[in-house]
């Protein structure tokens, strides 16, 4: 895919009005309703609007829709075009009607969907698998180095005078030649973390998962195992009722001292007072997180005070590149949902 300039993004956002429905036919009734609750990448709007088999209302803010607003524009719709950011629960589900037939949502994620509401309303959930991997790899990446090589405190000090002469320990972080990574939940984006990694001398790879991983260089061991040993720890596995702040206080006791640990997965695996307490007793040298309970994380939340964890505004798939490739694989779910047939990117 072509990059994208910045000055496309600017056009396809002029400031319309902030809700817009597009009619395609003389006869709209006759037509399927379908929601967007924001606007995608341009080539990907472009192709949304174009599609004559639908009436689109699409909410044009760049901000989540009120919730007030979702209710009312959900009402009839046959198809529902959905952002991590949004809380689609039963509430939402019923407002629409039982002419719903589709959920896709712009993420890997589909924890904000009530899927059991859903699932007793034969209504699909579509998402964006496989085409995040590279985009969230080097997020994850980048956020091991930075809590590794103390970034955020260097950073801060040139930004407010504290660089001043050189001295020997100063701001002394750990490299990752000769040390042990440890990936918990090692599938597409867990193997890609650890290929980028292992670009910097990390010689030893252990997971924890499920299953054991065949055709990897790494060694399957237990969670307890994989804490104690790995000088980086990273999380891609994904959010269930089991992994539900798996990471609390005695979990991070178990890992070495001068241990960073990253998170790319979601906020809700990781307790996060525990981490803060962790990372502020000196028990864990430091954290990267792109993912964080709630988002956005509030400026007062305990973890925004401390200089060893570096926090992204969960960045993980926000590439052009990637971001078009998700809204061309919503747009294809909704055309399959309306014309009845199998939708490609279905999460069961």
């Amino acid at each position: 895919m072509n990059s994208l300039s910045r000055s496309l993004w600017t056009k396809c956002y002029p400031r319309p009005p902030t809700h817009i429905s597009y009619f395609h036919s003389s006869s709209a009734t006759s037509l399927a309703k379908v929601v967007a609750t924001r606007r995608l990448l341009p080539i990907s709007q472009k192709r949304l609007e174009q599609q004559t088999q639908w009436d689109l209302v699409q909410w044009q803010e760049d901000r989540t829709i009120p919730r007030e607003k979702l209710l009312k524009d959900i009402k009839g719709a046959e198809a529902l075009l959905c952002m991590l950011s949004d809380n689609i629960d039963e509430e939402i589900l019923e407002a629409a009607g039982p002419q719903l037939k589709l959920v896709t949502t712009l993420s890997v994620g589909v924890d904000h969907i009530d899927l059991k509401t859903a699932k007793e309303r034969n209504i699909k959930i579509g998402y964006t698998p496989d085409v995040l991997t590279d985009a969230t790899a080097d997020i994850g990446a980048l956020l091991a180095l930075a809590a590794a090589r103390n970034m955020k405190k260097g950073i801060d000090s040139v930004t407010t005078g504290g660089w001043q002469d050189w001295r020997p320990a100063w701001l002394c972080g750990h490299q990752f030649t000769s040390k042990t990574l440890g990936v918990v939940g090692l599938g597409r984006i867990g193997q890609a973390v650890a290929h980028r990694l292992g670009a910097f001398g990390i010689d030893r790879l252990v997971y924890w998962g499920r299953t054991k991983k065949e055709g990897v260089n790494g060694e399957w061991v237990s969670l307890d195992q994989l804490l104690m040993e790995s000088d980086i720890v990273v999380v891609c596995c994904p959010l269930t009722p089991e992994t539900q702040e798996m990471f609390d206080y005695a979990a991070f006791k178990k890992m070495k001292k001068n241990a960073v640990f990253v998170n790319i997965s979601r906020g809700g695996i990781v307790n996060q007072a525990d981490l803060a307490r962790a990372l502020k007793e000196k028990v864990i040298a430091g954290a990267g997180l792109d993912v964080t309970t709630p988002e956005p994380l509030p400026l007062d939340d305990p973890l925004q005070n401390l200089d060893n964890c570096v926090i992204l505004p969960h960045l993980g798939t926000a590439t052009f590149e990637t971001r078009e490739t998700m809204g061309d694989m919503m747009v294809d779910n909704i055309l399959a949902a309306l014309e009845n047939r199998p939708i490609p990117y279905e999460s069961k």
